[in-house]
């Protein structure tokens, strides 16, 4: 029954990821784009936060408490029911489907301005070449699609590779297995969680400031620092025979590190990781890209959950060296290959790749959102 259960929401966690970042960046203004897309990293990290304390708290209980911990979980699926009825269609949405007065009427309203004629003609054509795509999984493989179908796998991949799923699912086992008693550990989970979920304010406030890059790349290089610092520490206390102990000032620094290092995933790559794939593929594309999206992400949260406790075990304080290599490797890719996106209309995103040092090649010139914009700074 239990893995029934699991398997059922696994495909309702599916459905979510696929609908909802897609959803906030067909609604959202350019402006405030990032911003309200990060809604939902919120509202998965405030989930994380009171997961670690429902389990805090049930783990004291007498009898039933994993089954309380389970059966509260059904509390944000209802709120996330109903208020699915209550939630417009998008103008993207009501335009493929032939509405497009009402497209229009939808999207005065959620822009707040009569002056909406320049976003709705984008539309306008982005639909008319939505539909001349019969196939889009076959469509998303040509070379226009490159540079979004290369970032959609990458970027997924690279924010499991993280190592961030090790700390959120695994803490109370990392932090036991790092010395911190039954409920120390537990309540070093909740920490983190917390900081999990003020850290992702700070994305919230900043990301149509300052860009998608520059969150990516300072928390990139926050949480390669953070990294090594771990795997030192861990090193000089446990050795590499993994025999040791925390003094309690050790411990402290251990869990001080390691809440920098969730505070910078939590302003740049786990916010980042849904938003810019959501909001960079023309809309004729957009739904198998957003699927593409989610699967490679649950692929190696998946690889990562099966793997993390042998290789713990085996690899030790050298686990955290691993993941601060790939943060290296993806900090880098994100400098050379990743265009910053911040204030640009889903609809003319093609701008952003035709601008770009390397994509640009594979943009044609005749691309949706090109043909009103002629003359473009990266």
């Amino acid at each position: 029954m239990l893995i029934i259960g699991r398997l059922l929401l696994g495909v309702g966690i599916g459905y979510a990821n696929q609908s909802v970042p897609v959803y906030l960046s067909e609604m959202a203004p350019p402006k405030l784009r990032g911003a309200l897309n990060i809604g939902f990293q919120m509202a998965t990290t405030i989930g994380i936060f009171a997961a670690n304390l429902i389990n805090y708290f049930t783990s004291s209980m007498p009898a039933n408490g994993w089954r309380v911990s389970l059966g509260l979980a059904a509390v944000p699926a209802l709120m996330m029911t109903v208020g699915a009825i209550f939630l417009p269609d998008t103008p993207n949405s009501m335009i493929e489907r032939g509405q497009k007065d009402e497209a229009r009427e939808m999207l005065k309203k959620i822009r707040g301005t009569e002056n909406v004629e320049q976003e709705f003609t984008d539309l306008l054509e982005a639909s008319e070449a939505s539909k001349r795509v019969e196939y889009p999984w076959k469509k998303i493989m040509e070379p226009q699609y490159r540079p979004q179908l290369v970032i959609t796998c990458l970027i997924p991949m690279f924010q499991q590779l993280t190592g961030i799923n090790v700390i959120m699912f695994y803490a109370p086992v990392l932090f036991k297995t790092l010395g911190f008693g039954n409920n120390a550990s537990l309540m070093s989970a909740v920490v983190s969680g917390l900081v999990n979920v003020f850290a992702t304010f700070v994305s919230i406030f900043t990301v149509d400031k300052f860009g998608r890059r520059a969150l990516f790349l300072e928390g990139g290089i926050q949480m390669i620092i953070c990294q090594i610092s771990v795997g030192v520490l861990i090193y000089k206390v446990f050795g590499v025979a993994g025999v040791g102990s925390f003094s309690k000032e050790m411990g402290n620094l251990a869990l001080a590190l390691i809440c920098i290092y969730v505070a910078a995933f939590a302003w740049s790559w786990g916010p980042l990781g849904w938003l810019v794939p959501s909001e960079i593929h023309p809309l004729e594309t957009r739904s198998a890209g957003q699927s593409i999206n989610v699967s490679v992400n649950m692929f190696f949260t998946f690889i990562i959950g099966q793997l993390f406790l042998s290789a713990l075990c085996h690899l030790k304080f050298g686990l955290f060296f691993f993941f601060a290599g790939w943060v290296v490797i993806m900090t880098a890719f994100v400098y050379f290959f990743v265009p910053e996106t911040k204030n640009m209309p889903i609809e003319e995103m093609n701008r952003v790749w035709k601008a770009h040092w390397f994509w640009g090649s594979y943009i044609p010139d005749d691309a949706v959102g090109l043909q009103h914009h002629k003359s473009v700074a990266v």
